[in-house]
């Protein structure tokens, strides 16, 4: 398998969640935080293959293999992904310490990352890096986070969401929350496909 994928999508695409470090756990308040949303990008260290699957009930699903990731799933992810959103070239890996270009001669306006737990959102010479931070299990006293991409008119912004003070709720849980998503989706689902998923 390559391991960069480079995939277009046209000019319909705005609202793109982004989630990270998940380590198999899914929390009610991540799915909350990333409905709804024309993409979700997973920067890896997923943990579980489910994880993804509960994800593609909420949008399409693009996500990068992390270095928890092994056997059956590690297979399914490719260590890059290249995406093009409204004329936004993104690039999505798990550890920055990785990337072994330089994202503003490649043409590219963001790079999505994760691996450090810790949210960044920052701009160097005109390029997005953007780090959600981790929504899985806390590590340490870092915040348990997920992030937000919006694409209008060629222009990238980002924005990271606490979810433990945004949208926890007590006594909810992903199974609830996803049953409420596709009720309000009118039933719609997005089918996985490798490291991606597309809606039928």
């Amino acid at each position: 398998m390559p391991a960069e994928r480079h995939a277009r999508y046209g000019d319909r695409m705005r609202s793109i969640g982004v989630i990270s470090d998940t380590h198999g756990l899914l929390r009610a308040s991540a799915i909350a935080a990333l409905s709804p949303s024309d993409l979700i990008i997973h920067a890896g260290d997923v943990g579980r293959a489910e994880i993804l699957e509960e994800l593609a009930i909420v949008a399409s699903v693009v996500a990068v293999r992390g270095n928890i990731d092994k056997a059956a799933l590690a297979e399914k992810l490719r260590e890059r992904e290249v995406l093009e959103l409204d004329d936004v070239r993104i690039l999505v890996l798990h550890d920055l310490a990785e990337l072994d270009l330089d994202p503003r001669q490649g043409g590219f306006q963001a790079v999505i990352f994760g691996h450090s737990h810790q949210p960044s959102i920052e701009w160097r010479d005109g390029v997005l890096y953007f780090n959600p931070g981790s929504a899985g299990p806390r590590r340490f006293r870092l915040p348990v986070t997920v992030g937000r991409l919006t694409i209008a008119q060629g222009e990238v912004s980002a924005k990271i969401v606490n979810i433990e003070t945004e949208f926890e709720k007590a006594g909810a849980s992903p199974k609830r929350l996803l049953r409420a998503i596709v009720r309000a989706a009118g039933g719609r689902q997005n089918v996985v496909v490798g490291s991606m998923s597309v809606p039928r």
